[in-house]
């Protein structure tokens, strides 16, 4: 394993492709998430389902925690061929893919019921093809969170006023309007270099969700946290299209049961917050609360009218339509 790490990118590839022949067939899976975040979890999961769905004519080789390709690699990666399947989070895709953050629109479909009735919804099919048109072809929706939490090492953020001035993690230039509207300065980076960020006072405040602030240890660099049910996060399980169209069919059967597994496993069934996720925190010496409908109220006038204009700004009809979709499910 340490060998490994030490292997530049391309050389680990090299080094892959050459052991390739062991079993039939070789995935390939990158992602960003440390090994503790529930979807490291799943992925490994993931991996032993693979092997006794198919008989384990698939290997699944699993490179997390970025060690392999950044957030922003992975689509390229997987597109171009260079690896078989990558994690991409519905909230990574910018401009490539504007319509993909429609689910970060605060308070618009968070609930368990938003969650299922969005998987395999005319709305998902929707951006599953539009993935596929830029080349990949999404193969789960895996829910990875459907609450935020705003983390502050000098007081709670929990209503509008207190985010005037400061500067604090940004998620994408969409969600940013939001943060924006409040009067705080976004900055945008991926989760594994938040840390670092509010360790050395690049930012001031933090934005993840609850269960990842504890995986990336927010708690050890910053006192206060406030939690609500703000946006839906997913993790899409991508693969190369030709990759996959290559295999056989029922191989091809086998990783999907998988996928399908972990997406029906990946389902937030609670309303809310969950306490545990809160008091995990909590143990851990943050000072966490989960904010009061009012609060999200508060939060939800200012942010909502700004992020939905963004949106519709940037993706016009096609924004609407997915708009339409999810106000009728």
């Amino acid at each position: 394993m340490t060998m490994l790490k030490a292997l530049s990118g391309h050389a680990l590839l090299v080094l892959l492709a050459g052991t390739a022949n062991a079993q039939d067939y070789t995935m390939r899976l990158s992602h960003q998430f440390p090994p503790t975040h529930h979807t490291a979890l799943r992925m490994v999961q993931f991996e032993k389902d693979v092997e006794a769905q198919t008989g384990g004519q698939v290997d699944v080789q699993i490179f997390g925690a970025a060690q392999l390709f950044g957030p922003t690699q992975h689509h390229a990666a997987v597109a171009s061929g260079e690896i078989e399947s990558a994690i991409i989070l519905n909230l990574q895709w910018g401009g490539t893919v504007p319509e993909m953050a429609v689910t970060l629109i605060p308070y618009l479909m968070t609930s368990p019921e938003a969650q299922q009735a969005f998987i395999g919804s005319q709305a998902s099919d929707m951006l599953d093809d539009k993935m596929r048109a830029v080349g990949v072809q999404n193969i789960a929706w895996m829910v990875d969170t459907n609450d935020l939490i705003f983390t502050s090492a000098k007081g709670p953020l929990a209503a509008p006023a207190d985010f005037e001035g400061i500067k604090i993690r940004g998620l994408t230039p969409l969600f940013n309007e939001g943060l924006k509207a409040l009067g705080a300065t976004p900055v945008n980076m991926p989760g594994s270099e938040t840390y670092q960020a509010l360790q050395t006072g690049v930012i001031d405040a933090g934005v993840t969700g609850v269960a990842a602030a504890y995986s990336r240890k927010f708690y050890e660099v910053q006192d206060f946290g406030t939690a609500t049910p703000m946006f839906l996060a997913f993790d899409n399980l991508v693969v190369n299209p030709s990759w996959w169209d290559g295999l056989p069919e029922d191989l091809r059967a086998g990783i999907q049961r998988a996928a399908d597994k972990a997406v029906d496993s990946s389902i937030i069934t609670h309303d809310g917050i969950d306490p545990a996720a809160i008091k995990v925190l909590a143990d851990a010496g943050m000072d966490v609360h989960v904010l009061t409908d009012d609060q999200a109220a508060q939060l939800r006038d200012v942010m909502q009218p700004a992020v939905r204009d963004a949106f519709v700004d940037e993706t016009g009809q096609d924004g609407e339509t997915l708009l339409k979709l999810l106000e009728s499910n």
